[in-house]
């Protein structure tokens, strides 16, 4: 009996089931070495006679193993891909690609300014405009929480209307507060950190310039050192913090100058002290003038805002960049103008202060009303002023009077 010899060297026959998305079904019998492209050949002409006319038809469909959902290479044999006998292939044309968007009549300066922009109100409320509300009353809600620090503000906006009366009835209040203020500059000066300060100077950097980096990065090293190169070619690296200005060194002077010339027990007198502790006032308020964190006003920026805003959303919450951003997109509040304004000076609590022999006694120092200034437009300062020991047991005292009655 003659056999032929390419049946002897024949491989292994495989019974296949083929599916489609529109629900066909056949059966489909190949050898084991057959490639999965001349498979998936055979399956179009069963179920789309006639496409394999177009070239693309081929690259536009796949076959995939039903039981692993392994789409198989075209390149392989049905034995490579570890096809059985009586397994199941799906034949799926190809998804396909999203059509690419068009950017040639969009210039480049277009679509930076998109990329940063920031959402405004009205496409924040239609983007949340089916979550569901948890906290419909957030006025009341805010009411009940009286926060410390929020309240502590509108504390001290009252206490330095009080404080100014008691110490302009003082006849020695001009030079009290010129002593109080030297004093403080003092302490500014003693608050640099010597040791972060060493490091800098170690690594070649002016000393002066590094007590102004460290001033303006909080005492920190890496944040001082970081400014003090990006700076290094900035002609006004050297320019004076506010509140050391040439000008304000000539005003001084000048109330100096017009103290020692001026003649006893005269009304004239009596009226330019009062002007010139107007002018030292004023000139204090210069001098503790907010100051926004550098590198929080650049990251706020660069998501879109303005710099008057972003400025507000530091001053508001307390230089705190994640606090000022989730202000920035909420509802604004409370704004700048809220917080000028004092506690009711009739509350219970700001009576209770008041009252306090501590509190009482610490109003007379000029020393607490620099304090208040300065807590007022920085409050990152509070506990620096806590912990001195003509200002600290004043502000324990506040405190306590203000725990004990939100207790109540």
């Amino acid at each position: 009996m003659f056999v032929q010899e390419e049946k002897i060297f024949a491989g292994k026959v495989l019974r296949l089931h083929v599916c489609t998305m529109e629900g066909a079904e056949w059966l489909e019998e190949v050898p084991e070495d057959t490639t999965v492209e001349k498979l998936k050949e055979r399956c179009l002409k069963h179920c789309l006679p006639g496409s394999l006319e177009d070239p693309k038809t081929m690259t536009h469909h796949k076959l995939i193993h039903a039981t692993s959902e392994k789409v198989l290479t075209d390149t392989k044999t049905v034995l490579e891909e570890n096809i059985q006998d009586r397994d199941v292939l799906l034949l799926i044309k190809k998804r396909a690609p999203p059509p690419l968007p068009k950017m040639a009549d969009v210039s480049a300066e277009e679509k930076r300014k998109q990329e940063q922009k920031a959402p405004d109100k009205d496409a924040i409320l239609k983007a949340t405009a089916n979550l569901p509300s948890r906290n419909a009353d957030r006025t009341v809600a805010h009411h009940n929480m009286r926060d410390f620090q929020t309240e502590l503000r509108k504390i001290l906006v009252s206490l330095i209307e009080v404080a100014q009366k008691l110490l302009a009835l003082n006849p020695d209040a001009v030079e009290l507060f010129k002593k109080a203020n030297a004093m403080l500059d003092e302490d500014e000066e003693d608050r640099v950190d010597e040791i972060a300060l060493r490091q800098l100077t170690e690594m070649g950097f002016p000393e002066s310039r590094a007590v102004k980096a460290l001033r303006l990065n909080h005492m920190s090293v890496t944040q001082a050192m970081e400014w003090l190169i990006e700076h290094a070619d900035d002609p006004a690296v050297d320019a004076p913090l506010p509140g050391q200005t040439p000008s304000e060194a000539t005003a001084e002077a000048g109330a100096a100058s017009a103290e020692a010339t001026a003649g006893p027990s005269s009304e004239a007198e009596g009226d330019e002290a009062k002007d010139e502790l107007t002018e030292i006032f004023k000139k204090i308020r210069r001098k503790r003038e907010f100051r926004p964190d550098p590198r929080a006003v650049i990251a706020l920026m660069e998501m879109g805002f303005d710099e008057k805003e972003v400025v507000d959303a530091l001053r508001v919450n307390n230089n705190q960049q994640n606090a000022a951003c989730e202000w920035l997109l909420g509802d604004r509040k409370p704004s700048p103008e809220d917080l000028d304004k004092g506690i009711d000076t009739n509350s219970p609590l700001f009576q209770a202060i008041l009252e306090n022999p501590v509190v009482q006694l610490g109003l007379t120092n000029p020393k607490t009303l620099l304090a208040f200034e300065d807590m007022l437009e920085n409050p990152l300062n509070s506990t620096q002023w806590m912990n001195d020991p003509e200002t600290g047991p004043v502000m324990l005292q506040i405190s306590r009077i203000f725990q004990t009655l939100n207790r109540t």
